[in-house]
């Protein structure tokens, strides 16, 4: 992959650039020799992470950096400072969350481990490079016997903690570092059949855990590891929008709804590629390549992996992924992604949010709210497909707390120390909503019908939101309008039209019975950035919403 080396090179180049004029070099102040971050922060992990850049370019001969003297005395200076922070177990903080953090002790070894081996590698080191290797090795060494003594919070510090562990186990063969790893893989590696980690986050975490099961296969031999790599990247097909971007509104992270490039996944497809001998997945580092070039991004920051696995630059492959259509359902994560020509759309189940339209620059956000005893939107409880149509179901319970019986009564008449989940409630009336989606017969979108039913339940006012992001002009029979991604506009009835200069998506026929956007208290907030225009009625309703993609329609173009 000569090609991708050159540009990752040259990106490389740049962010040292960069890098360098963000480091402090101030003898007097604590913090000398960190790399500061676009917040203005200085921590270890942030110049861990630089000095991985850098060190990967003064190691490379094809860098115009590399052996540069005043890039060799800024890496000495910022290993310095890490050294600084490292507490005398071994550990780092995470200042603006987690102090004495094994995960996060963890992170920070990711990114010098793999220079360090290329060290580890050579058999001659020059003299500077021989500084930077037993550095390296210090940090690396005394960071690992801190993370033997520490816990963790989230699934995926499990992993970062056990595959540093193994890996250091067997750098430094030390069989109680190595051992103490399995105390973390005895409780399962969380990735279920269809590729998809505990977090289900697409837009990072799928990726932290895809390296650590990488290190793990590494450090042990045991290749079972790199079967979830594989899966996950296969699932990972189907989560491409027609932008390039990944689809995340499905994470239970920071990542949700944010707009996320696959470039992290880069290094995974290569190794699995070249070891599995996969042609899908050589295509997938062409694919990223070409999202990198068409929307000007910058490079993955791998250059220290072609250091480290010289094959790469020597193995070529044509061509690159053509995502053709698609329909899965992953019903252990409860979600569905069908790819049909120019759009994606995406239903879920559990989340308020439960359908997304991509179109390629816009995309529509759909969910159906209002208020029911403590209910604020439909959360569908049950999600299947039935005959091609996704259907989701949720029964909103209705109850009231009942007065006090005397054997039940607490000895306080203070509401807050009382303990109400013990009060008897009177049940009932319940709502039932249920929303069915299916392809449109016309081949360019879908239908979206929702049912409110309940004879008890009559004259609540109900909504459905649909969030438009990317579009900047509105047009139906009656209006016209710029948008600025602020609007919030009921619709009363016909055909509406959102659309920018490269896409256009309609909707409807609308309807608006009442001008209830808001919602009561603890109604669930606009989509930030979004224009959203509201169908409104009183239930019980059932009402059938066209969606479209006007490109579609021109199927020869």
């Amino acid at each position: 992959m000569e090609d991708h080396y050159r540009r990752i090179l040259k990106d490389s180049d740049k962010r040292l650039v960069y890098y360098i004029q963000e480091q402090i070099l101030d003898t007097g102040s604590p913090y000398y020799g960190a790399f500061i971050d676009r917040r203005g922060v200085s921590e270890a992990k942030v110049t861990l992470y630089r000095l991985e850049t850098i060190i990967a370019c003064y190691l490379c001969k094809d860098s115009i950096y590399y052996h540069n003297k005043n890039v060799f005395d800024r890496i000495i200076a910022g290993i310095k400072y890490v050294k600084s922070v490292q507490h005398e177990n071994g550990m780092f903080d995470y200042v603006s969350c987690n102090f004495n953090s094994a995960p996060d002790t963890a992170f920070c070894l990711v990114a010098i481990v793999p220079p360090y081996q290329v060290l580890d590698a050579q058999t001659q080191r020059s003299g500077e490079e021989e500084i930077i290797y037993k550095e390296l090795g210090d940090i690396i060494y005394h960071g690992a016997k801190g993370i033997m003594t520490g816990g963790f919070h989230t699934p995926n510090h499990r992993w970062a903690i056990a595959g540093m562990l193994k890996l250091c186990g067997k750098l430094f063969d030390d069989d109680m570092m190595y051992k103490s790893a399995d105390r973390y893989l005895a409780e399962g590696i969380d990735c279920n059949e269809d590729g998809e980690y505990s977090e289900k986050s697409a837009g990072n975490y799928n990726s932290v855990n895809n390296d650590a099961m990488i290190m793990l296969a590494e450090a042990t031999g045991d290749d079972s590891y790199e079967d979830n790599v594989c899966r996950n990247l296969l699932m990972m097909l189907n989560y491409w929008e027609p932008n390039g971007s990944i689809f995340t509104a499905n994470s239970t992270r920071f990542d949700k709804d944010r707009i996320v490039y696959p470039i992290a996944y880069y290094t995974e497809y290569m190794l699995m590629a070249i070891k599995r001998d996969n042609k899908v997945f050589y295509q997938m580092c062409n694919t990223i390549m070409d999202i990198v070039r068409d929307r000007d991004l910058e490079a993955p920051d791998v250059l220290i992996y072609f250091l480290k696995y010289p094959k790469w630059r020597n193995t070529e492959f044509e061509g690159s992924y053509i995502n053709p259509d698609y329909r899965v359902f992953y019903k252990d994560s409860n979600i569905a992604r069908v790819k049909n020509k120019y759009y994606t759309y995406t239903v879920m189940g559990q989340k308020s949010n439960f359908l997304y339209f991509h179109v390629g620059t816009m995309q529509l956000a759909m969910k159906v709210a209002g208020s029911f005893c403590e209910h604020r939107a439909f959360i569908s409880e049950d999600m299947k497909e039935e005959n091609g149509v996704f259907h989701l179901h949720q029964t909103m319970k209705g109850w009231y707390y009942l007065p006090w019986t005397d054997d039940k009564r607490p000895s306080t008449s203070n509401w807050w120390d009382m303990d109400n989940s013990k009060r008897d409630k009177l049940s009932g009336p319940d709502l039932d909503i249920d929303v069915y989606i299916s392809d449109a017969k016309t081949g360019d979108g879908i239908d979206v019908r929702v049912v409110t039913s309940s004879d008890a339940v009559k004259g609540g006012p109900w909504r459905v939101e649909l969030a438009f992001t990317g579009g900047d002009f509105l047009e139906n029979e009656h209006m016209a309008t710029t948008l600025n991604g602020t609007e919030t506009i009921t619709i009363k009835d016909g055909i509406t039209r959102v659309s920018n200069e490269a896409d256009a998506i309609t909707v409807g026929p609308g309807f608006g019975a009442h001008h209830f956007m808001e919602g009561k208290e603890d109604s669930e907030l606009k989509t930030a950035g979004a224009s959203t225009i509201y169908f409104t009625d009183y239930t019980p309703f059932d009402r059938t919403i066209n969606i479209r993609n006007v490109r579609s329609s021109f199927t020869n173009l």
